[in-house]
């Protein structure tokens, strides 16, 4: 049992390991879950999104990525001990009770939430699904070898919420653009559990990297042709032009890079081309950007 800090140093030391806990430390997660946000909010508002719309969004991409790895350790708790990458987090170290962590999960989630009631009822309803989604993420490596998939709707919830937010409704190009988001998912998160392969693999941890085996290279080479042709297909439903064209070369390009990345599967070189998906997401949004100027 972690005991309560005495003095100001145990504090300090207490609030660096829920900064920690947080992520803040690692913010790549915070861009992988803002860029779709923001893809969603410049096609719904043609390239000029509500400035309330684009702070509640930005800030709630914040707030929930932190009450996502809150929620993610304390569920991870007993396994995070056992994994190489893991086994110096907060609550795996136990330089923090799963009290506070749960107590942290609660409140990033009331301020995310009163963040959203600035917006519509529809956006505010769908928010509802997405604290879900939040929340129960972390449960399904137990159950399922797709917890990527479901990371991919948990994260790709800010689509339909961007639409819903900036007009009041859902096109059909919003839910493509909500599945090229999980795809992505799909894509990044794979790359991410092949660095934990076999840890999980001993400890009895699912994942896409071990359904996909052998063949996770070629899986993921057709995934990211996919979301390719996804995003293109919303771009040419939205009437995007020569600047979008242009960015999704740029990201098609990434997507060569981290193919190359990945060829000997590596952990280091695995685990950068995960952050490199953080490139791929800002060269898809600044072509929006210019496209939109």
């Amino acid at each position: 049992m972690t005991p309560v800090p005495a003095t100001a140093a145990g504090w300090l030391r207490r609030l660096d390991a829920c900064w920690r806990l947080m992520r803040f430390d690692k913010p790549i997660g915070i861009f992988l879950l803002l860029w779709p946000a923001l893809w969603a909010l410049w096609l719904a508002g043609e390239g000029r999104p509500g400035l309330l719309v684009t702070g509640v969004f930005t800030a709630g991409v914040v707030l929930m990525r932190a009450a996502g790895c809150v929620i993610n350790d304390y569920a991870d708790r007993s396994f995070d001990p056992h994994v190489e990458r893991t086994r110096k987090r907060p609550l795996a170290a136990g330089e923090l009770p799963p009290r506070i962590a749960l107590t942290l999960f609660v409140l990033l989630c009331l301020v995310a939430f009163g963040m959203v009631l600035l917006l519509n009822a529809q956006t505010v309803a769908l928010s509802f699904v997405g604290a879900f989604l939040a929340a129960s993420y972390p449960f399904m490596k137990r159950y399922t070898h797709l917890p990527q998939a479901y990371l991919g709707i948990a994260f790709g919830w800010a689509v339909p919420m961007g639409f819903a937010a900036e007009t009041g409704a859902i096109p059909g190009l919003g839910w493509e653009l909500f599945v090229a988001t999980v795809v992505w998912a799909l894509i990044y998160d794979t790359m991410y559990a092949m660095v934990d392969r076999d840890d999980d693999l001993r400890i009895g941890v699912k994942s896409t990297a071990i359904l996909f085996g052998s063949r996770d290279r070629e899986i993921i080479g057709a995934l990211q042709f996919v979301m390719l042709a996804l995003l293109a297909a919303v771009g040419l439903q939205a009437g995007r032009g020569g600047w979008f064209a242009l960015g999704m070369a740029v990201g098609a390009g990434l997507f060569a890079y981290q193919q190359w990345l990945i060829r000997g599967r590596e952990k280091s070189a695995c685990f950068r081309a995960f952050l490199n998906n953080h490139w791929f997401g800002a060269a898809v949004f600044a072509g929006l950007l210019l496209d939109y100027r």
